[in-house]
């Protein structure tokens, strides 16, 4: 089993940045890649950003693409979520997600989620 706790979320206004953490625990060293994912009320989840365990690939979604960055610290076992140029369609709960296995996150691990909120 793995553990995720995301933290980092709250209101900020358009233009400004915010850093979500994911602090992972448990069996970690079964994590292939980790992943940010948002969803806002009324429409379907979306991915934000990928991050392989190893470091030597992230993914992003195209309306993230230039703005955000996800990174890791493995000695931590945390991942974060660099934000900036934040947009008022942002705004969303963002969710920390572990694939253990290379196959996607749906079969893994989530987390409760955190709160974004950015102003116009």
């Amino acid at each position: 089993q793995v553990q995720l706790v995301e933290s980092g979320g709250g209101l900020v206004q358009a233009g400004g940045s915010l850093r979500l953490s994911c602090a992972a625990s448990g069996r970690t060293f079964s994590i292939y890649r980790m992943g940010w994912f948002r969803h806002t009320p009324g429409k379907a989840r979306e991915f934000v950003a990928a991050i392989r365990w190893s470091g030597d690939r992230t993914d992003y979604a195209g309306s993230v693409k230039g703005r955000f960055t996800i990174s890791r610290d493995n000695a931590k076992n945390t991942v974060y979520l660099q934000m900036s140029s934040l947009k008022p369609d942002d705004t969303a709960v963002y969710f920390c997600a572990a694939d253990p296995t290379g196959y996607g996150f749906e079969d893994g691990y989530w987390g409760q989620g955190t709160q974004v909120t950015v102003s116009s």
